[in-house]
């Protein structure tokens, strides 16, 4: 064990922790805020983030351990062609910022899970919790996992050790202090990526075992392959530019801006931020090209073998290889100190954003919507805590992890895009279409397999390698297109079969085509949680009273659904009456 290098992990871990309780405490009082406020307070920092602070956070939560490795293995393998996660990540942000984060600000809601649940009901819309929920602590778990891995390489110290130690700092600040906490530590943890990084990458470049890496500056474009090749490559990049937009963590610090204005330039900027944020790790991956390593003491199977290049198998340790062999002590724990900022920074976000969800989501809006806001935060800590468990104990049994994390991202890929999109634009999307959209996509996507897990392939789609057991066909991107195509169709072909009286209204057994009652609570424009929250509340009782009946004596409506008031259709019938009914 390397004793110095401890110390200053210990140190890092210390001046995070101290950054985080102070950014804790600046969330006010509860006893000074009103009905729905403390909420917002904790999950989304009251939505006080400005434009400096959003930026750093959200782009500290994109730019992970797993992102800094994997940019260097990818530079290391051939080229910028292979690098895909940077670029994906960063039209990812920017893709979002003009489709999504100005009207989700301006909307109002606290999780990117309150318009399915606003439109489709709490127990329909809480089925895109479930994805969503497995994206984040999976996310979790693997860079956990690599966290584990680059310490035990520089420091000599059991992986297990290590990451139960981050967990539980990262759980503890985040407990305390909410979002505040987590933006706050975000920005110390996005300088210390950037200073880390940039004091590793010349210290690795002047020790005398490296060619210049000018020599063979035309390899570093890459190549991808054939037309099979380039199919999955497309795939592949659609997934992250599209796939990385419905999570929770991007939404998280969109919706804690000031404003949406706000929320939708921290977006573009932070694609910027990811882009440049690469730049190093490209670099060193570059560096650990043109080493021989047999000229260092590296020797990959720990029996005094050298190598003049690195194993595939370990690859994807290109940085800590080069903190460790490259570089002198102190600058390779410098380097160890961004690597573990970089994984905090992302771990402490997934975990904040799968609580939030659980505890407004799941809890308030459909276990319990009579809880009340003390509650409401007590289950949210309470899901903090378990989730980071979770995350811990994956992060150190499961050896899959990794492909594990890769089938949820495809599914919020397939699934949560699609539907994201339709929630937002498509006035007439329904809890039928919801519902078929989701099977539709969930099935085409588990028939493709997943090598990583052990997942066989139920079909060979076109250009299927039997020997290599995967798939080149873009069979993801058709999951997602099949499930906004299924999603679209079926709404409208449902409101056709009850509007022309080809089903009877009664079959309309979700109550979201037809068979509507006349009471509708209508949302205001900007939702906050007791409003979103109490409009969801009062669609169990089944007793409200009727427009035309005044008062506690309106009569309830029999075929009163907990979706049905919530369909915007029904106001849009209403608004056309109203107009038709206005003199003049």
């Amino acid at each position: 064990m390397d004793f110095l290098g401890v110390v200053a992990i210990i140190f890092f871990y210390i001046l995070i922790l101290i950054v985080g309780i102070w950014a804790g405490r600046k969330s006010k009082d509860a006893k000074g805020l009103e009905e729905g406020e403390h909420t917002e307070e904790v999950m989304l920092a009251g939505r006080n983030i400005g434009t400096v602070v959003g930026i750093f956070t959200m782009t500290a939560t994109w730019v992970g351990g797993a992102y800094i490795n994997g940019t260097a293995e990818a530079l290391y393998n051939g080229g910028l062609l292979g690098c895909q996660a940077p670029f994906g990540y960063a039209i990812s942000l920017l893709v979002g910022g003009v489709l999504f984060a100005k009207r989700m600000r301006e909307e109002g809601y606290i999780t990117m899970l309150d318009p399915f649940q606003i439109k489709y009901g709490q127990r329909v819309g809480g089925l895109m919790f479930v994805p969503a929920l497995f994206g984040e602590v999976f996310w979790s778990a693997a860079i956990l996992s690599a966290l584990g891995a680059t310490l035990s390489v520089i420091l000599a110290i059991d992986m297990g050790i290590s990451v139960v130690i981050s967990a539980i700092i990262a759980v503890f600040y985040t407990f305390t202090g909410g979002l505040y906490a987590v933006a706050y530590t975000d920005v110390v943890q996005l300088f210390c990526i950037l200073v880390g990084l940039w004091v590793c990458v010349p210290a690795a470049l002047l020790q005398g075992k490296t060619a210049s890496i000018t020599r063979n500056y035309s390899e570093w474009i890459g190549d991808v392959g054939g037309f099979r090749e380039w199919a999955l490559w497309w795939d592949c990049m659609l997934l992250l530019v599209f796939g990385g937009i419905p999570w929770q963590v991007y939404f998280q610090r969109v919706l804690s801006s000031k404003t949406s204005q706000g929320a939708r330039m921290l977006s573009f900027v932070a694609g910027v931020g990811c882009i440049l944020m690469a730049i190093p790790p490209a670099i060193i991956g570059a560096i650990a090209r043109n080493t021989d390593w047999s000229l260092t003491e590296y020797s990959p199977w720990n029996n005094g073998t050298v190598v003049k290049v690195i194993p595939p198998e370990y690859r994807n340790m290109v940085v800590p290889i080069v903190f460790q062999y490259l570089t002198p002590r102190w600058v390779s724990f410098v380097g160890l100190g961004a690597v573990s900022a970089a994984v905090m920074s992302s771990a402490d976000s997934s975990v904040l954003s799968a609580a939030s969800m659980f505890a407004h989501n799941i809890w308030k809006l459909t276990i319990r919507p009579h809880a009340s806001e003390r509650e409401v935060i007590i289950v949210m800590r309470f899901s903090i805590i378990v989730v980071g468990i979770m995350a811990t104990v994956m992060a150190l049994t499961i050896h899959s992890i990794y492909g594990l994390w890769y089938l949820c991202a495809d599914l919020v890929y397939v699934i949560l895009f699609p539907q994201l999109l339709c929630v937002v634009y498509m006035t007439d999307s329904n809890t039928y279409g919801c519902l078929a959209g989701y099977l539709v996509g969930f099935i085409l996507r588990i028939s493709g397999g997943e090598i990583l897990v052990g997942l066989p392939a139920f079909v060979h789609y076109p250009m299927y390698d039997e020997a290599e057991e995967k798939q080149y066909f873009p069979f993801r991107t058709m999951a997602m297109l099949s499930t906004l195509a299924t999603l679209y169709s079926v709404s409208k072909i449902s409101i056709w079969l009850f509007r022309s009286g080809r089903l009877q209204p009664e079959m309309d057994f979700l109550g979201c085509v037809v068979n509507v009652p006349p009471e509708r609570i209508a949302l205001r424009s900007d939702v906050s949680f007791n409003v979103s929250s109490e409009t969801l509340l009062l669609s169990k009782t089944n007793g409200l009273p009727g427009e035309n009946g005044g008062g506690a004596g309106g009569k309830a409506n029999p075929t009163f659904s907990e979706s049905s008031h919530l369909h915007p259709q029904h106001a849009i019938n209403n608004s056309y009456a109203a107009i038709e009914q206005t003199p003049g």
